[in-house]
Formats: C-alpha cells, sequence, structure tokens
C-alpha cells in the first residue's frame, strides 16, 4: 500500500470515528472539512477557519455550496472553502467538470452575499448567517478587503488545471485546490511553501550571491521592485511573513505614514531611506545571465512586512505611482532541511530588534514548552471507572510529534494498537491548544489592563496564542502544573461538547461562549474549582456539567440581545463584551456543585506539593514490552542489518543476535543496562530503518507456531511437562510453600528461562507434580 493510501486510510478512519461518536449528527464531508480547515491553518495558509455549511438551488444556474469560511483579522482577506467529498475506500480521480462546479458554486456564494445582501433570506441561527451580514455590511470589508481566496477541498485525486483567477462582485478571486495527495504533502511539512516564478509574472528582480561558504545557508542581496512586492502583496498578504513570528509581528496591513509621505513626495528617495526588508527561501534560481532572480522557492519575510504592505495600500488607495519604488531585499537561502526552523526563528529573532519581540515568541524551541513537552511525556493519567489502563496525555510542541512518534513505535498493526491504547489521538492537543485552555480559564491584569481573557481567546488561535507566551507562561512547569492543564483541558472540551454543534446546539457561537463561561465561572467562584478531582477523575462531575450548561446558555442569550450590532462576534471580541458580561447577575446553582470545589487548604497543599514524577519505572515497562514485541529472529535480522550498513558497532551487533535475541527466545529477564543498549539499537533502526521493523508481526506468528509444535514434542519427550504447566505449579506453590525452596526455585527458573527443560528436570518436576496433587493441585 502507497503511503498516500495509507493516509488517506487513516484520515477515512479518523472522519468514520468522528461521526460514530458525535452527538450531534455531523456528515463526512463537514468532518472532513473539519479536519481540513485544521491542517491548514497549521500551515499558514488560512486563520480564524469556521466550518459551516450551506447550499441552494443546486443544479441550477444560480446555484451555490459553501462548507467553510474564513476572515483574517485586518478584514484583508476572505477565504471561502468548498468540499468535494467521496466515502470510496480508495482515493478517487476527481474530474475537471467537478472542479469548475464546485468553483462556480463557491464564486456565486460570494456574489450573492457580497451584492444581494444573501443574510436577509438565511435565518440567525445558521452557522452562515454571520459571515454573510459581514460581507454584505460591514464597512471595514468594503474598506480593506484586497483579496478572496475560494479553495477546494477534497480527498480525492486531481491533476488538471486550476481554475483562473476573476474578478466577482467586483473583487479578485484567487483559486486553489486541495486534493488528497496536498494534503498529505501538508501532514508532512510544517507549512505550504510559496513558489514564485519571476521569470513567468516578467518581473525583472537583480541579485547578487554574496561569496559566503558555509553548509547552513546561502546569501544573496536582490533589489526588488515596488511594483513586485504589491503583486506579492496583493496574492499572498500575511503568508508572507515568517509563520512563527506572523502574530507577533502585528502584520495589519495598515499604511505606515512616513513610507506612504516618500512613495508620494520623494518616490526617487525610497530605496535611500528605507532598511529594506529580510527574508528566507529554501531555493533561489537565477537566470542564465547570474544577474537576475528566476524563481524561488518558499519565500518568507522575517522582516518588512509593514513596508510590503505600506507600498501595496499607498499604490492601491492613493493610486501612487510606483514604479520608481526598489526595495533591497537582504535572502538568506537555507540549506539545512532538518534544521530550517531553528535557523529561520533566530534570523527572525535578530532580524526584528526593531519590535518589542521577547524570546519566548519564537516559541518552537522554547524552553518552557520543552519542559512541558517532557513532563507530558511521563506523566501517566490515573486509573478511572472509564478507562482501567494510564494513558499519555501527549502534547505536541512542534509540529508532526504525534505521527512521527506513532510511525516510530507503531512499527506493526499491534504495535499502533499499544500505542494508541497509550496515547489516545483525543488526548493529544497542540501548543494553539495549550493557549487556549489556559487563557480561558483565568483572568489576568497588568496594574488595570487586562491582558488575559476570554475576549482574547476569542481573537483567534495565533492572537491567542501570542498573549499566552507573552502573558501567562509560567516560569517553571511542574508535574502539579501539567495536571492542572489536563483538568483545564477536560473542562474546556466538555463545555464544546455541552454547547453542541447543530442541529443539538445551543447556539451558532461556541467559539465565543464557551471561553466566556469557562471565565465567568473562574470569576464568580474565585477560582476554586479543584482541578486534582478533575484530573484524577479524568471528567468532571455530572452536577457541574449542568450547571456549565445551564451557564452557557444564559450567556449565549446575553450576548445575542446586547451586542450593540448584529456582528456578535466582533463584540465578542472587544474588553467591552467581557466587562459587562462581569457586571451582570447569572443564575448559578451553587449548592449543587459544593463538592467541586477545593478548600483553602487543598488549594494550599496543591501550590505546596513538591514535584515528584518518577514515572521512570512505568516508562521502563512500556520500553520493556516493545522491545519484547521484537521477536528474536527479528534481532538477528537487525544484527545483520547494522553489520551490512555500518549503523551498528560490533558490540551492538553482538548484543542484538545473542542477548537480545536469547533474552525474547527464552524469555529472560532484560536488565537495566541491556534495557539501555537494546533502546539505542532501536533508536537506530527506527531513524535508518524503520521498515525491518514491520516484520515483527509476521515473525512473532511463525516462532509462535514453531513453539507450539517445539512445546507439544516436548511434552512427549518430557512425560508431559510443559512450561506452561511448571509456570501453574509455581504459581500455585507460591504462598503455600508445600515443595522445599530448592525445588520451588529450580522450576522457577524454568518457567522464567534462566533454566533449559530437559528431561532429567521434567522428571525432577513430575516428582513435585505428584506432591502438589496430594495437596489439591489440579493441572
Amino acid at each position: 500500500m502507497s503511503e498516500i493510501n495509507k493516509y488517506y486510510t487513516s484520515l477515512l478512519q479518523d472522519i468514520r470515528a468522528m461521526q460514530d461518536t458525535a452527538e450531534d449528527g455531523a456528515n463526512q464531508e463537514q468532518l472532513f472539512t473539519q479536519i481540513a480547515l485544521e491542517m491548514l491553518a497549521e500551515a499558514g495558509e488560512t486563520e480564524n477557519a469556521t466550518p459551516a455549511y450551506d447550499e441552494k438551488e443546486l443544479g441550477t444556474k444560480g446555484q451555490h455550496k459553501i462548507n467553510g469560511y474564513a476572515m483574517s483579522d485586518n478584514y484583508e482577506t476572505v477565504d471561502l472553502f468548498i468540499s468535494i467529498f467521496q466515502s470510496a475506500e480508495t482515493p478517487q480521480r476527481i474530474s475537471k467538470e467537478e472542479i469548475d462546479r464546485a468553483a462556480k458554486r463557491i464564486a456565486n456564494f460570494f456574489r450573492k452575499a457580497f451584492y444581494n445582501d444573501y443574510a436577509k433570506d438565511i435565518d440567525e441561527s445558521s452557522p452562515i448567517f454571520q459571515f454573510t451580514y459581514d460581507l454584505a455590511k460591514l464597512p471595514e470589508i468594503r474598506e480593506r478587503l484586497v483579496r478572496v481566496n475560494a479553495i477546494i477541498l477534497t480527498n480525492g485525486t486531481y491533476n488538471g488545471d486550476i481554475p483562473k483567477q476573476e474578478k466577482v462582485a467586483g473583487q479578485d478571486i484567487y483559486y486553489n485546490i486541495f486534493d488528497i495527495n496536498r494534503l498529505y504533502a501538508i501532514s508532512e511539512k510544517s507549512h505550504i511553501s510559496i513558489e514564485l516564478d519571476f521569470e513567468e509574472q516578467q518581473i525583472k528582480i537583480p541579485c547578487l550571491k554574496a561569496p559566503i561558504e558555509n553548509a547552513d545557508y546561502e546569501s544573496y542581496i536582490a533589489i526588488m521592485p515596488g511594483q513586485g512586492l504589491a503583486m506579492l502583496y496583493k496574492q499572498f498578504g500575511a503568508r508572507l511573513l515568517e509563520q512563527n513570528v506572523r502574530s507577533f509581528l502585528q502584520f495589519t496591513g495598515k499604511i505606515n505614514k512616513g513610507i506612504r509621505k516618500t512613495i508620494n513626495e520623494e518616490s526617487h528617495m525610497f530605496l535611500a531611506y528605507n532598511n529594506g526588508i529580510s527574508a528566507t527561501a529554501d531555493n533561489i534560481e537565477l537566470d542564465e545571465t547570474r544577474h537576475y532572480i528566476k524563481k524561488i522557492s518558499n519565500l518568507q519575510i522575517v522582516n518588512g512586512g509593514q513596508t510590503t504592505a505600506s507600498i501595496y495600500h499607498t499604490w492601491d488607495k492613493d493610486k501612487a505611482d510606483i514604479s520608481n519604488i526598489f526595495v533591497q531585499m537582504k535572502i538568506s537561502v537555507i540549506k539545512k532541511a532538518d534544521s530550517y526552523s531553528e535557523i529561520v526563528s533566530r534570523i527572525s529573532k535578530y532580524a526584528n530588534t526593531q519590535n518589542k519581540v521577547n524570546d519566548a515568541d519564537f516559541s518552537a524551541n522554547n524552553q518552557i514548552l520543552i519542559e512541558l513537552e517532557k513532563i507530558s511525556r511521563r506523566s501517566f493519567s490515573p486509573i478511572t471507572p472509564q478507562c482501567n489502563i494510564p494513558t499519555i496525555w501527549f502534547f505536541e510542541r512542534a509540529n508532526g510529534q504525534y505521527k512521527n512518534m506513532r510511525l516510530r513505535d507503531g512499527f506493526t498493526p499491534s504495535r499502533a494498537k499499544q500505542f494508541d491504547l497509550k496515547y489516545p489521538k483525543k488526548q493529544m492537543f497542540k501548543k494553539t491548544d495549550l493557549a487556549k485552555f489556559v487563557n480561558s480559564y483565568g483572568e489576568i491584569q497588568e496594574g488595570k489592563k487586562i491582558v488575559i481573557g476570554p475576549y482574547i481567546v476569542v481573537r483567534g488561535n495565533e492572537k491567542n496564542y501570542a498573549q499566552f507566551i507573552n502573558n501567562n507562561l509560567p516560569k517553571k512547569v511542574t508535574g502539579v502544573y501539567f495536571e492542572d492543564v489536563i483538568a483545564k483541558f477536560i473542562l474546556f472540551r466538555e463545555a464544546e461538547r455541552l454547547y453542541g454543534i447543530k442541529p443539538n446546539n445551543i447556539g451558532e457561537m461556541r467559539n465565543a461562549v464557551v471561553p466566556y463561561a469557562i471565565s465567568l465561572f473562574g470569576y464568580l467562584t474565585d477560582y476554586r474549582l479543584n482541578l486534582e478531582k478533575i484530573w484524577k477523575n479524568q471528567r468532571i462531575s455530572d452536577e457541574l456539567a449542568a450547571v456549565l450548561y445551564s451557564l452557557m446558555k444564559q450567556i449565549n442569550k446575553f450576548i445575542l440581545h446586547n451586542s450593540p450590532s448584529s456582528h456578535y462576534i466582533e463584540w465578542a471580541k472587544k474588553e467591552d463584551c467581557w466587562e459587562t458580561i462581569k457586571r451582570q447577575h447569572w443564575d448559578i446553582d451553587y449548592n449543587s456543585i459544593k463538592a467541586d470545589f477545593a478548600t483553602i487548604e487543598q488549594i494550599k497543599k496543591r501550590k505546596s506539593v513538591v514535584d515528584d514524577l518518577d514515572t521512570d519505572t512505568m516508562q521502563k515497562e512500556y520500553d520493556i514490552s516493545l522491545l519484547r514485541s521484537i521477536p528474536y529472529a527479528l534481532w538477528k535480522k537487525i544484527a545483520e542489518w547494522g553489520k551490512d550498513t555500518g549503523l551498528l558497532t560490533t558490540s551492538q551487533q553482538s548484543f542484538a543476535s545473542f542477548d537480545m535475541a536469547n533474552a525474547i527466545k527464552f524469555n529472560r529477564a532484560i536488565t537495566d543496562n541491556n534495557h539501555n543498549k537494546a533502546m539505542n539499537i532501536y533508536e537506530t533502526v527506527c531513524e535508518n530503518n524503520i521498515e525491518l521493523l514491520a516484520e515483527a508481526d509476521e515473525l512473532t506468528e511463525q516462532e509462535k507456531a514453531e513453539l507450539t509444535t517445539k512445546t507439544e514434542n516436548d511434552a512427549n519427550i518430557n512425560n508431559g511437562i510443559t512450561i506452561e504447566l511448571i509456570q501453574k505449579m509455581v504459581d500455585w506453590d507460591k504462598r503455600r510453600r508445600i515443595l522445599k525452596d530448592w525445588q520451588w526455585n529450580v522450576m522457577n527458573d524454568i518457567a522464567s528461562g534462566k533454566k533449559l527443560l530437559n528431561e532429567r528436570l521434567a522428571w525432577g518436576c513430575k516428582q513435585n507434580l505428584k506432591i502438589l496433587k496430594q495437596h489439591g493441585f489440579t493441572e
């Protein structure tokens, strides 16, 4: 099975699993849309994306359909999503006709909403109402809208042309298609590359390569025409800004007054006055003269976003002549793919010295998050009536960690099942999730200014995450902090479930009402909720769930009736909304949830707990089970592979071929020293030839068959005495101690593989069996 087919099957399984557990009758197409939107958001292709379905007059000239939308915070970008979903067991080819039909439907939707006040024809409870109302009525959209992206999502395969850019309702619409191949590619990468062909677009960019030779990067100095920058901004906007710092550098699209004045009054002096732009790329291709840029891959601006936006808006709004505008651009081409993120983050950090950006902002390698990741990997959840095995809440600090670890540990179907039991996918959370759960729980003030509150959570993942990093990241993380984070995770997810999704929903403002309800509940109860209890039970009580549900209904109604405009979500993004809500009286049955609060003594004790995460034993048990899942024949193969490739030392080859192979074959104990040696070999195999481990299940079955045959033969030779019978005798006599110590010890050594069962020892075990039978033992 190809990697694409594996990915497709996994995606289909996820969708079906989500549908099975959903209480809202969600259909597969919308669940697919939800997954795809989350992926595109992670990759920086969209922001504030919301799944929302609407269709009308399908099959007619005026047909339209939409599956989701997004609007940037500065109102410059509108993203429209339409899905083509198929439930076949393998990816199906999508025809050009289907793509063209989808493009027509999404364009018709935009035209109706932008021109025809389509919101009047939609019920206010519809998930698409707010968006259509904004398109028709919001002045900021009319003033600032630069680009409309119409994105076709499909789990099929498509190899044809992308519909050409067109004007709809006076706006430029750029079409894009994400089929199963592109979605798979996104799942393998941290972001979507911007690929530019300047020769094709007839943009001349003089460029000089710096005479620098090193393994990390190449450096180029280019002179970018203002018209070229304006074109880039019009098409890509904030996507041009390096993703790791986008939210921190306020890529707002506002016009810098100084830049505007220079363009309008002294355009010929722009190159002299402006500091220029710093950018990174994966690759640069120069033309045959070696003096101009022909193509560039994955261009990301790390400093100079305001310059770019200001040039565009001055040209667009003032109709300024920018033919004489040129900007110096320093481009660093990163050579080392494995350290790409780290190098780009450092370049971003040092290039932005004029901005107030903390080290924590470049957060992929933030030390606090690294420590939180470490704690998450070794913190096992308590056993509860709902789950009788300890599990891990997996904090994915860097994109793709969960998937890569599952590939590493789940090298066979049986290993994958064990991995999924230990690391349930529903217990995986990302940095933006962390910020959402934690920021929703408590208000934080600096002086008179509120820096953390629910209205910041409503503003979207990137803005909320920026506030979390700058104002709510702890100076130190402990096991107690991690447990409290998970309690907040459980609280938030349960509130989302209670709010519901159409048709079984409270309303259409879940993204706003859930964080407001959690924040308000904490504010009104002085944050005395017993988080330790939630952690230990891995759930909230039924009484607390009922109170949360009631509070969300009240808040939903309050926002609808008290918002100063019909743009309810916009009001929810303002501090005024939060202050207004805090001043109201709310009907809460505190008596019903007395048991959910912690006493002052419990809170003090919780804060003073010395962090003790001695879970090495549990991790070691997991490692041992992983090593034992590799059959002895495969350990020998690993030794041969290590010899052929030179990736294992002679000592490691010998250890794998003899020590580990025999430990598995004869069920011998794996000592601490051997455990460490074996894990080092295992890591080497995972990094260089993980496919080798895929043979484990097949070889295990062969060994079981061989063992069954051998056991039957041995039983005949050894008077019916088998390892299984000896183990049973050992277990039965463990407390009764009828046998002499040496007799019991010999049998225990045979059962654990320390001694090999032969005819002589079998005879002795036969005598022991007679003794035990006299005292009530039965085979």
